[in-house]
């Protein structure tokens, strides 16, 4: 290398590019972000990213000229294989300091009088490193790699590179619909390549209810294991009981293989119908009548979101009460137990049920609208269980009826049971309150047509959904678009297409 004449005091300056920080701004998909706004914290220096996201920043100052200048104190340093010579005549000692790509200081030295120090000694591993030299107010830096090459940093004018970076120096950007990213510097003289993460808009907070698609809330069962303690273990879950009043209740719990308590689980309460119980829906052969695991759902958790639940009804010689809130104080207790000794997302709690368990779902819809994210009811009724009296808030609800059902009378589901959900589901008016959105008439499948005919309300609130399907089936909770129903064979059940209908109901939320 070419050698180069330091002086302490210079009569003439010259411009010179103390650091350029450059780089490229792209999203999570890669494609540049124009018009980013970038900032060089401490020098507090700010550009934008053109077309291709990229971007320069640089600095001018003003440096000690190095070519035909009054000379003071006279010296020089050389530079040839990384080998450092060095002379002066007057008092400035010449200091030598050596900064690893990250700014980090990993050797220093002042020298006096004449003499050669071999840059590579200064470090212990390969790799590339800055020297920078001092001699009085003159500075050069030198970038070399510890295997042996080197480049001393002025160019062919003499201009300097680099410029000392700062403590808690940092580029920030700040691009609108991306979070604003900070990443620290060591260096200034340095190309910086970044990825923006799109902003996720802050979540709606309601009054009541909440957003479709909102962030799980997790129950205080998170993070710990059960102390639940089962009476048994059945086929695709365990038996447990509790003390509800003085009464002990039944219930089983299927947890998903790969349960995790740190995770929240959505919950499935599965309600059995009257010539069943609770057990029937765990692990029962599935048909018609029983359709084991969880009305199909289990099978349609491929991920294992869920933990599903079933109960078992009142004892007095009915499937579930029919004169007293017993099964709703039953289930409210249950939610809490469950929330206490699982990782439950609050949020997303589910029941579903066909006739008898249909009847007691929808009464559960009236009373435990601030527990229940939505039901499914098939076959349902809003007579002949108990019904509490109507809390009035709204709550998602899907009904599955057969217009020949001749045990639940399809016509009294479709102007009684529903018409109750939607007198509180209506679109909020401008205060906020829930509106009256029964005088929506549903599509209906025609008489005696094979096939159903699925209806979504329109004047309901987005956020709690209303779905009637029908078909021209009898009272079976497997509905199936074969036109001969009464001879189909109930072993052919799986054929229906009421559980994914369902599952994708529940899966919206």
């Amino acid at each position: 290398m070419k050698n180069l004449l330091v002086i302490g005091v210079s009569l003439a300056v010259s411009t010179a590019f103390a650091y350029t920080v450059s780089g490229k701004v792209t999203d999570e998909s890669s494609m540049p972000v124009k018009g980013a706004q970038v900032t060089l914290v401490k020098e507090n220096k700010t550009t934008t990213t053109d077309n291709k996201g990229e971007f320069t920043i640089h600095e001018d100052e003003e440096t000690i000229g190095l070519k035909g200048a009054a000379v003071h104190n006279p010296g020089f340093i050389s530079i040839n294989s990384g080998i450092l010579s060095y002379s002066q005549n007057g008092s400035s000692p010449v200091q030598v300091r050596i900064f690893d790509p990250l700014g980090n200081k990993v050797f220093s030295q002042t020298l006096q009088g004449s003499g050669q120090v071999d840059l590579s000694s200064g470090v212990k591993a390969k790799g590339t490193y800055f020297a920078q030299v001092s001699m009085g107010s003159a500075k050069e830096t030198i970038r070399f790699n510890a295997s042996g090459t080197y480049t001393n940093s002025f160019d062919s004018e003499g201009r300097a590179l680099l410029k000392e970076v700062q403590q808690g120096e940092a580029l920030q950007f700040v691009a609108e619909g991306y979070d604003t990213l900070s990443v620290p510097l060591g260096t200034l003289d340095t190309t910086v390549d970044v990825k923006l993460t799109k902003t996720t808009p802050a979540e709606e907070q309601f009054a009541f209810g909440y957003a479709l698609g909102n962030a799980p809330r997790p129950s205080k069962g998170c993070g710990k294991n059960s102390s639940l303690r089962k009476t048994k273990s059945v086929e695709n879950g365990d038996r447990f009981e509790m003390n509800v009043n003085g009464e002990t209740r039944e219930y089983f719990i299927t947890l998903p293989k790969n349960y995790d308590n740190t995770k929240p689980h959505k919950v499935l309460f599965a309600m059995h119908c009257m010539g069943s119980n609770a057990e029937d829906f765990v692990h029962h052969f599935a048909d018609y009548d029983h359709p084991s695991p969880y009305y199909g759902q289990q099978k349609l958790d491929t991920e294992g979101n869920y933990i599903f639940v079933s109960p078992r009804g009142d004892t007095d010689g009915m499937p579930w009460s029919m004169s007293s809130d017993k099964d709703h104080k039953f289930i409210n207790q249950l939610i809490t137990t469950l929330e206490d000794n699982y990782c439950i997302d609050t949020t997303r709690i589910f029941m579903t049920g066909f006739s008898f368990g249909a009847m007691v779902t929808n009464s559960m819809a009236w009373d435990l609208q601030d527990r229940l994210r939505a039901v499914a009811v098939y076959a349902t009724a809003a007579y002949n269980i108990y019904l509490p009296k109507n809390k009035g808030k709204p709550i998602a609800w899907m009904g599955v009826h057969g217009k020949k059902d001749d045990r639940c009378d399809y016509k009294r589901a479709r102007d009684e049971a529903v018409t109750a959900i939607l007198k509180n589901n209506g679109k909020a008016d401008a205060n906020g309150n829930f509106t009256d959105a029964s005088s929506e008439k549903p599509t209906e499948i025609g008489d005696n047509k094979p096939g159903h005919v699925c209806y979504d309300y329109k004047n309901v609130d987005p956020r709690f959904p209303v779905k009637f399907c029908s078909w021209n089936g009898p009272h079976r909770w497997a509905a199936h678009d074969e036109s001969d129903y009464d001879n189909y064979n109930s072993n052919n059940w799986s054929k229906s297409w009421v559980p994914a209908e369902v599952h994708k109901f529940f899966e919206q939320f």
